[in-house]
């Protein structure tokens, strides 16, 4: 997903319409528009009046079938139960990008793009029907309590876990900024159990993570090889924070000088164009970004300025099939402009940006797909859209596509996650940390290569 979040759209649709809608109910069938309006077929006109009279037609179908089914139904049915499925029925129509965010999701929606929430800060999964704390969040109200992977959480406010639905257990464990939360908590290497209350908090979900966690005092490793200073980021989302995140996170490699960087996208789904933009333009002195180009919207093209540009060091960018949006905006300029190495897979192809309008004053909204992006050489990156034979996506520099199967796949996922957690203190270390210790990532094995052969050419 791309989201531009740089345009505020309003609806002056609404009110312009609202008026032609309550005439439409008001008149008798067989009337046309250009009796009651006194519209004239002159100047070029007549086209456009035409359009809009079968538009103020179909209007009327609409709110036809709508009283019919709310008169003549055999059941009851929510009137906005049927509206929310006429929308949905709209934007299906559309794309796979757009659509309809009713007020239940609405926040679970914003969220997401934010990448923050009000919660306790805990990874957990269920294992045999108990609910299984995977990794406490740094910084969170669930690490300062001493939460800990492996720790089993009974209950939540009373409620018994065992065999609850994990969306279930999340939805007890998140609320209001502030409020308290009362867990109990089993450690199943001394069998002892605790109630623990927390505050929940404005939980900051980090989108730039490193190659592993220390185990002394849990802070990221962005060394994938130290020997070779070779430094690893792998970002997770783009959400409002994560251009500011990789710009420390690249303070920090440069203090430890650092002699090449991999950049890992893998099933990164993309997120806000403002922070692809703004991450390109650390790697990149000056050029063109992206552009983007809709049917109502003018083109528009963001350039890269020189201050505050990292360069003279080789780079590669690792993508997958699950590569989106964002992260092909990213990958494909830092490849366009020769200033990274692609490894891995060709990207997911989703080259078009999606809008958020808001709707009942902000009680709802729609993500719409209101342009389509073009990488800098102009080329599309839309799958959907491209005509046959020609490119799409983002695929790997010639001699380095790397491919993955499912089962491989799946197991680096499950390695990766293991890399992520937040030990906090666990003795003995959790069994599923070690699960996958002697797994190798062959895409990541052929980037770390590649970065040495670019410095082995420079000395």
């Amino acid at each position: 997903m791309t989201v531009d979040m740089t345009q505020s759209i309003k609806l002056p649709v609404i009110a312009r319409f609202t008026f032609f809608i309550i005439a439409l109910l008001l008149l008798p069938a067989g009337v046309h528009l250009d009796q009651v309006y006194g519209w004239q077929d002159k100047d070029g006109e007549a086209t456009k009046q035409k359009e809009d009279e079968e538009y103020y037609e179909l209007l009327r179908l609409f709110v036809d079938t709508l009283d019919q089914i709310d008169r003549n139904y055999v059941d009851n049915v929510s009137r906005r139960d049927l509206m929310e499925a006429a929308i949905e029925g709209m934007l299906k129509k559309l794309d796979p990008y757009s659509n309809y965010i009713p007020p239940s999701r609405l926040d679970q929606f914003k969220s997401g793009v934010e990448n923050q929430f009000g919660g306790i800060g805990i990874r957990v999964t269920t294992e045999n029907g108990k609910l299984e704390v995977i990794t406490p969040l740094p910084n969170t109200p669930a690490y300062r309590a001493g939460l800990k992977p492996g720790d089993i959480i009974t209950t939540i406010e009373g409620q018994a876990t065992e065999g609850l639905e994990i969306a279930d257990a999340v939805k007890l464990l998140k609320g209001k900024v502030g409020d308290p939360v009362k867990i109990v908590v089993l450690t199943p290497s001394t069998e002892e159990s605790r109630e623990v209350s927390v505050n929940r908090a404005l939980v900051q979900v980090e989108s730039t993570l490193g190659y592993k966690r220390n185990t002394d005092n849990d802070a990221w490793d962005y060394f994938v090889d130290s020997d070779s200073k070779i430094g690893y980021v792998q970002v997770t989302s783009f959400g409002r924070n994560t251009a500011a995140e990789l710009k420390d996170v690249m303070k920090k490699l440069k203090k430890d000088d650092f002699k090449g960087l991999i950049l890992d996208l893998r099933f990164n789904p993309g997120g806000l164009l403002t922070a692809a933009i703004e991450m390109c333009d650390l790697f990149i002195s000056e050029g063109r970004i992206v552009s983007t180009e809709g049917r109502n919207i003018p083109k528009r093209v963001w350039d890269a300025k020189k201050a505050g540009t990292y360069d003279g060091f080789p780079m590669v960018v690792l993508v997958n099939r699950f590569s989106a949006s964002a992260s092909e905006i990213l990958s494909a300029c830092l490849q366009d402009h020769d200033r990274a190495i692609i490894v891995g897979e060709r990207s997911f192809g989703k080259g078009s940006v999606q809008n958020i309008i808001e709707l009942e004053g902000g009680q709802s909204a729609l993500k719409i797909t209101t342009a389509g992006y073009f990488r800098p050489s102009g080329k599309n990156i839309d799958k959907r859209t491209a005509e046959e034979g020609e490119e799409w996506g983002v695929s790997p520099n010639e001699g380095f596509a790397v491919e993955m199967n499912d089962e491989l796949m799946a197991t680096f996922r499950r390695y990766r996650r293991d890399l992520d957690i937040l030990l906090n203190g666990a003795d003995p270390i959790p069994d599923f940390l070690n699960q996958y210790a002697e797994f190798k990532d062959p895409q990541l094995e052929k980037a770390v290569e590649t970065i040495k052969q670019e410095l082995s050419k420079e000395k």
